[in-house]
């Protein structure tokens, strides 16, 4: 007979696989979305719109950021900092042999 409660549900895994991948992926994307996207294209619309601003889709925009701009503008600056963060960690990782979790090597 075998106590279902002291069996964990998932066999334990081997955590031996190269961490940095992750962080370099993560950090990558936080970088092209907070700093391409969120600040880089902001700008350019923003400048794009001219004095008589422009219209795309339902957003309405204008030539002066407000405060959803300036939000975005911020939101992106810190998403890409958090990025520039995250490669720090992957570049200071050991480097380690890239496994897929469940995968028997």
């Amino acid at each position: 007979m075998v106590d279902v409660h002291e069996t964990p549900a998932v066999p334990p895994f081997d955590p031996g696989g190269d961490e940095r991948v992750g962080y370099f992926i993560a950090g990558s994307l936080l970088i092209l979305l907070g700093w391409v996207g969120g600040v880089v294209a902001n700008l350019v619309l923003h400048a794009a719109a001219g004095t008589g601003g422009m219209t795309v889709g339902w957003i309405r925009i204008t030539s002066t950021l407000g405060p959803y701009a300036w939000a975005v503008f911020g939101f992106g600056l810190f998403a890409g900092a958090v990025g520039v963060v995250l490669l720090a960690f992957g570049r200071a990782s050991p480097k380690a042999p890239v496994v897929l979790p469940g995968y028997d090597y």
